[in-house]
């Protein structure tokens, strides 16, 4: 940002921003237009005010943000490993079915789903002390955190679980970038 003065009143949305992003929850373009356009239009602006308050604001151009914190990240709690690990199962599920994942967005998550789910997936989900209760619990806590929406008697996953999909994506290419080593230096005997 070229101009280091910030202009307060052109950030009509600072007090609602901060709040949003500080209590850990994320902005999506498809539920918040209005508090989006906002913050589209005045982004180096928040940006550069947030980071000389010590908070790193991250804007994802599939139509996202949220404060990124490093030592959140690796010092997730309970409830985000749960979400985590039961949007991986559901990704793993819709794979299998056929779904695109980078079509997440349309997909419908209902109670009938969760239960395929947790059929399928029982033994890792009770690991973790998930039982098919407490799936809906976790969508639940999913909507309060910005990565999900609840429509009715269903929920969407919302653009911001590209952060979910961009882990569970990097870590099958290391996985297939291991075996496949490992296959090489097998065919190298």
């Amino acid at each position: 940002m070229q101009n280091s003065k910030i202009d307060l009143n052109e950030l009509a949305h600072l007090t609602e921003l901060f709040n949003l992003f500080n209590s850990g929850r994320h902005l999506n373009r498809s539920t918040d237009a209005a508090l989006w356009h906002e913050l589209e239009q005045q982004a180096e602006q928040y940006q550069y005010l947030f980071a000389n308050l010590g908070f790193d604001l991250r804007i994802d151009g599939r139509g996202f943000a949220w404060f990124h914190d490093e030592d959140g990240s690796q010092n997730i709690n309970k409830q985000s490993r749960q979400l985590a690990l039961l949007l991986m199962v559901i990704f793993d599920h819709q794979a299998d079915s056929g779904r695109s994942l980078g079509q997440f967005y349309q997909w419908t998550i209902d109670n009938a789903l969760l239960d395929e789910v947790y059929e399928k997936h029982q033994e890792l989900l009770d690991a973790e002390e998930l039982d098919q209760d407490g799936l809906a619990k976790i969508f639940d806590n999913a909507v309060r955190k910005g990565f999900a929406a609840q429509d009715n008697n269903h929920w969407r996953l919302l653009p911001s679980v590209h952060r979910y999909l961009d882990h569970f994506e990097a870590i099958t290419e290391q996985k297939s970038g291991s075996d496949l080593a490992a296959y090489e230096e097998d065919e190298s005997c």
